[in-house]
């Protein structure tokens, strides 16, 4: 199965590119008014790729704040259930002039990406749709049941989502939660990190 993934993934490394830059174009700033928008088109754009890659159940609840992107594929009885949570917010990108490139115009250089939001968390999130997607479309299954929580407020402090799990905790209920924005020792060295609350 490794080979099988390894060759999905070089094949569709072009076009799995390509879709990463759409969605780091998309200047999902939270902290800014006036980027509302672009966190609803973040929001959407990863939604709709939920559902093109095998997702269901994919919608946008509203909170009191921006979005929660939710979807779902439950078809492995008696498999654990992970819930894999995210951000779609960034950071604002001033000052723009220390910038090498605009911040919100992916660019490539000694094959790392360079953009707003690339490794927070943006990176993190699409990587695990990624690993989905070619799990679905190599195998036709995923060896667990997957739900994502995709939040747009990390970044202001996530007020949006507490409030809206506190009142729906069990639609996220899982045995596992995978978070895809945690620290790192290094950019060559890869880190798990676990816990328990």
């Amino acid at each position: 199965m490794i080979e099988q993934l390894e060759q999905y993934f070089s094949a569709q490394r072009p076009q799995h590119l390509e879709q990463f830059k759409q969605l780091l174009r998309i200047p999902s700033v939270s902290t800014q008014s006036v980027h509302k928008n672009d966190i609803v088109r973040a929001a959407t754009f990863l939604a709709d790729h939920l559902r093109t890659i095998g997702f269901e159940n994919v919608e946008l609840l509203p909170t009191s704040g921006n979005p929660i992107v939710y979807a779902d594929w439950l078809h492995a009885p008696d498999k654990p259930k992970v819930t894999v949570y995210g951000h779609y917010d960034v950071q604002p990108a001033e000052p723009f002039e220390l910038w090498q490139t605009p911040p919100f115009e992916p660019d490539i250089r000694d094959g790392l990406v360079y953009a707003r939001g690339a490794s927070d968390d943006k990176g993190q999130v699409f990587l695990h749709l990624k690993a989905f997607e070619a799990l679905l479309a190599t195998t036709g299954k995923l060896p667990v049941n997957v739900k994502f929580c995709l939040e747009g407020e990390e970044e202001i402090g996530s007020a949006g989502i507490i409030d809206f799990l506190a009142e729906h905790s069990e639609r996220f209920a899982a045995d596992i939660v995978v978070v895809s924005d945690t620290g790192m020792l290094g950019p060559n060295q890869p880190a798990i990190c676990y816990g328990l609350r």
